[in-house]
């Protein structure tokens, strides 16, 4: 009897142990880590609901002049998986990992990118300023999940490849919107060299006042230079960015007289209640925003 008794009762435990481990065993995802909004964007899209993600850089947040915080580096160190632009992007990031002291499989989704170079002779990180481009991003996150959990292979190649079609509709889309516009107007004013690639893809000139970092300061001579050059090549527009100080640009719409277009995202996307919550709705947003600019 007592010995019924014991088992009914170990029976009972290991139930209890199974019913209360199995949720959390379900739960569990890897921790991914992302530098900036716009890649925990990609992790998300490609990872699904096997990976949670983090961000050091929230949305509207400047990577390029971001100070890491001591929780940053517990972020880090917690990570299975960070993953950052690279090409100089996040000038503070190798210190950070440094200092994290963590085991973290690192993933520069630069890695393999087509880059263009720039006048000083470094290669332009914003790669994800072209649909085509930003292709390479989610093929180094879809390798590094993969490494990372191996049975969960499947689900991250079937994520990738419905996004990558979304990339591909994308970029057919913003090829037609902008042949729409005659070539001797398509001309901007941005705030920093953030869309290089956009440019080369899309047949868009953009000129600006700082360099391709937020951190470089525009000198007196560059603003009066692009003031006289707006003037006589007749630009239409000069844009915001949400990344960037307005007053620069407000100055040279002013003494231009250039019209201020609305606002482009370039290096981060916004929270979910503004108009660029994820990648492909920046990509749309930047694309409708030159598009009526130019048209007007």
């Amino acid at each position: 009897m007592r010995r019924r008794a014991a088992l009914g009762f170990a029976a009972v435990v290991i139930s209890v142990l199974t019913a209360g481990s199995a949720p959390v065993r379900a739960q569990e995802r890897l921790k991914v880590l992302a530098t900036f909004s716009i890649l925990a964007d990609f992790v998300t899209a490609v990872g699904g609901n096997r990976v949670a993600v983090s961000t050091l850089v929230g949305p509207n947040g400047d990577a390029h002049v971001y100070s890491p915080a001591p929780a940053d580096a517990r972020k880090v160190a917690d990570a299975a998986v960070v993953v950052s632009n690279g090409l100089g992007f996040e000038g503070w990031f190798n210190r950070l990992v440094r200092a994290s002291g963590t085991r973290a499989k690192l993933i520069e989704t630069t890695f393999g990118m087509a880059t263009r170079k720039l006048p000083d002779g470094h290669a332009d990180p914003h790669g994800w300023q072209s649909a085509i481009q930003a292709k390479t991003y989610v093929a180094n996150i879809l390798h590094a999940l993969v490494a990372a959990d191996p049975p969960g292979k499947a689900d991250y190649e079937s994520n990738a490849a419905a996004y990558l079609a979304k990339f591909d509709a994308l970029d057919r889309e913003i090829r037609a919107a902008i042949a729409a516009i005659p070539p001797e107007r398509r001309r901007i004013v941005s705030s920093h060299n953030a869309f290089g690639y956009f440019q080369q893809a899309y047949g868009i000139e953009f000129i600006a006042p700082q360099g391709v970092s937020t951190e470089s300061e525009a000198s007196a001579r560059d603003v009066a230079r692009i003031i006289t050059q707006v003037r006589r090549d007749r630009i239409p527009a000069v844009f915001l960015e949400n990344v960037s100080d307005p007053r620069l640009m407000e100055r040279i719409a002013k003494e231009s007289g250039a019209r201020l277009g609305g606002k482009l995202y370039s290096d981060a996307l916004t929270d979910q209640n503004g108009d660029a919550p994820s990648y492909l709705d920046m990509m749309r947003h930047n694309t409708k925003e030159i598009v009526t600019a130019l048209r007007g």
